[in-house]
């Protein structure tokens, strides 16, 4: 809708419950006009009626009638009784309808008009008539006077003009305007003050700006990745958008639920009582790692609510553990190297020295232990993911002395895609340099690694000579932060591959071989389908 065409609430309100009053009061006028016009010419004409019947009883209207003269006797009487009863007019007639009394002196001895005397004066009857006389449209009272034989020998009519009727009736039409005018202003000042309190709830809003607001927020809400939720002051859940419910694996209907329902150990219902906004709070949830800033609704200085957006932190730490795995495969590179170049100035020296045997024996060694690994890489193991992985951690076990090798009996097909690549790289290069670590120190520095794909499930394992696991440390191996090594930023990385394995819906299981070391063994289903 164009601008020039909106109309302000305030605008709107008064304009409707004025409608709606003067709406009102007319309809309500219209039916009062009709039922006391009714009602006033019913009492009217009941009053023309006895008046005109008690005069047709008098005795000496009807003695009267025997004199030459009964004008004489009948007009005072007439004109008093119209006076009394406030008639606009009392007319005595004989049985021709000739005129013996009338408020204008002078048409007495003229014949009635209005044709509506032949019912009293043929049959008798007493009864109200509508008819119009020489004084105008009126309402009549019609009684005949019948003399002491019984005979019919003249009639009375006693008459209100119309306009008089109708004059009384918008004489209480004015006072019902005069209540409608009050009425009408008090309206106008209710809504009014209506009006004021509606803007002041809004804050001073148009109900179009609300709505464009509300659509505003909608898709805000739906667009942005975050979790949002908030609760009332009773700590019950007035909002939450879409990335909400995905987080938190929602299906039905959230509104006024309370939030301890909606969002398990949320920590929103503490702000509420405290007022005091809380940021980048990391909390575990469904076994995932989120991270909560709760901040408090205030409505001046109150606490009406408070409003909580929360993020899952997976994939920032997928992020993290690949940028550190490909620092990781930097360093193994610059190992490499690093060896590689030792093993040339050793080269070089026998070559200069003149021992060519001892040159050809190490370069055959290295090519037979070289062959064999890449051997086994490039024909049991497809995965270039994998094979990537596994020629950095040689190259770091040659740098370290330790005797890295790869089970000849490994095979290993392309990774199915719902095994994501970086989480690929943080299980194994997690599990293989904790092995490089557990047999840091010992006479014996082996590490065996084997993979296969035959089954349902993909399975690595990494053996090492190490000393093994105690059963004081084992329940807290895949506690974040735990490590029995001394040093900073340690103690995440098999909890890391723990939280990786089951969130791909697999399992990792410890053992000992037969002779010292450890055992890690990861089983991952083949078919997607791990917790979500």
């Amino acid at each position: 809708m164009s601008t020039r065409f909106r109309v302000s609430l305030q605008t709107k309100i008064l304009g409707l419950v004025l409608t709606l009053i003067i709406g009102i009061i007319i309809i309500l006028a219209g039916i009062f006009a009709f039922w006391e016009k009714q009602d006033t010419e019913e009492k009217m004409g009941q009053l023309a009626l006895q008046a005109a019947t008690t005069l047709s009883f008098m005795p000496t209207i009807k003695e009267a009638f025997n004199r030459e003269d009964p004008s004489k006797i009948i007009q005072p009487i007439a004109l008093s009784i119209q006076e009394e009863v406030g008639a606009e007019f009392v007319v005595v007639g004989n049985q021709d309808s000739v005129r013996y009394a009338h408020p204008d002196s002078w048409k007495i001895g003229e014949r009635m008009v209005g044709g509506d005397n032949a019912r009293a004066l043929k049959s008798g009857e007493y009864y109200i008539s509508k008819a119009e006389g020489t004084l105008g449209p009126s309402l009549r009272g019609k009684a005949p006077i019948i003399s002491e034989d019984g005979e019919i020998i003249g009639i009375v009519s006693v008459g209100f003009l119309i306009k008089d009727i109708n004059s009384a009736i918008w004489a209480k039409l004015a006072d019902i305007a005069e209540i409608s005018v009050v009425v009408l202003l008090v309206g106008t000042a209710g809504s009014y003050v209506l009006a004021r309190s509606i803007r002041k709830d809004t804050l001073g809003l148009e109900p179009y700006q609300i709505s464009s607001l509300y659509r505003d927020r909608e898709a805000v809400l739906s667009s942005v990745r975050e979790g949002i939720i908030a609760i009332d002051h009773a700590g019950k859940v007035k909002m939450i958008n879409q990335s909400a419910m995905k987080i938190l694996n929602i299906q039905t209907d959230t509104e006024n639920k309370p939030i301890n329902e909606v969002f398990p150990n949320t920590q929103m219902l503490r702000v509420l009582h405290s007022g005091l906004q809380e940021k980048d709070q990391e909390m575990i949830l469904k076994d995932r790692v989120i991270i909560v800033n709760r901040t408090p609704i205030l409505e001046g200085e109150e606490v009406v609510g408070v409003v909580a957006s929360f993020r899952d932190k997976t994939e920032v730490r997928e992020m993290v553990n690949a940028l550190s795995e490909v620092k990781r495969y930097s360093e193994d590179l610059r190992s490499q190297t690093h060896e590689f170049t030792n093993k040339m100035y050793v080269l070089l020296g026998l070559l200069q020295l003149g021992n060519y045997k001892e040159a050809v024996d190490l370069i055959e060694s290295e090519f037979e232990t070289t062959q064999s690994q890449n051997r086994i890489l490039s024909d049991q193991i497809d995965d270039e993911t994998v094979q990537a992985i596994l020629l950095g951690k040689i190259s770091k076990a040659s740098e370290q002395k330790i005797n890295f090798s790869i089970d000849p009996d490994s095979s290993l097909e392309i990774i199915p895609p719902h095994i994501n690549r970086s989480k690929l790289v943080t299980i194994l290069g997690n599990l293989i340099d904790n092995a490089f670590e557990a047999v840091e120190g010992q006479s014996v520095k082996e590490v065996d690694f084997f993979a296969t794909d035959v089954g349902n499930e993909i399975v690595f394992e990494v053996t090492d000579s190490g000393p093994g696991i105690s059963e004081s440390v084992m329940p807290y191996l895949f506690m974040r932060g735990f490590s029995t090594k001394q040093g900073e930023q340690r103690g995440f990385g098999l909890a890391n591959v723990n939280e990786i394995v089951k969130e791909l819906g697999g399992t990792l299981e410890i053992s000992e071989p037969d002779t010292n070391g450890t055992i890690f063994s990861i089983f991952l289903p083949k078919k997607g389908g791990g917790l979500s």
